[in-house]
């Protein structure tokens, strides 16, 4: 099992920045081997924005995003990050953390399927 708490959301105005973190912690000994970052807008399906191998390291990003998310991990407190630039209105969401335990690193992608873990939750909110 892995618990999983987001925080950082908040409300923002248009063109701002903001980082959105994301605690794992784990209670089996699997290991983690993906990590992503979605968002839920109201009327919309759960969308991936980011998502993170934990071997290399290496990320995905769908087009929609690349150049204003960036994920990121603390590899000293397995921290991930989600730090968003120039934000829009249609940005705002609930933005949840994901994690999984199953897949292995080459399968780590921006699919709801992939991850077995889940957060709660933040709320961003940006003003125009």
């Amino acid at each position: 099992q892995v618990q999983l708490a987001e925080s950082g959301g908040g409300s923002v105005p248009a063109g701002g920045s903001l980082r959105l973190s994301c605690v794992p912690t784990t209670y089996t000994t699997r290991r983690i081997t993906c990590m992503g970052w979605f968002r839920q807008s109201p009327g919309k399906a759960r969308e991936g924005l980011a998502a993170l191998e934990t071997e290399q390291l290496t990320t995905k990003y769908p087009d929609s995003v690349k150049g204003r998310f960036t994920v990121s991990r603390d590899s000293a407190t397995n921290t991930v990050y989600l730090d968003i630039s120039n934000l829009k209105p249609e940005d705002t969401g609930v933005y949840y953390c994901a994690a999984s335990d199953f897949w292995t690193t080459f399968y780590c992608d921006n699919a709801v399927k992939r991850y077995e873990y889940w957060g709660q939750g933040t709320q961003v909110t940006v003003s125009s």
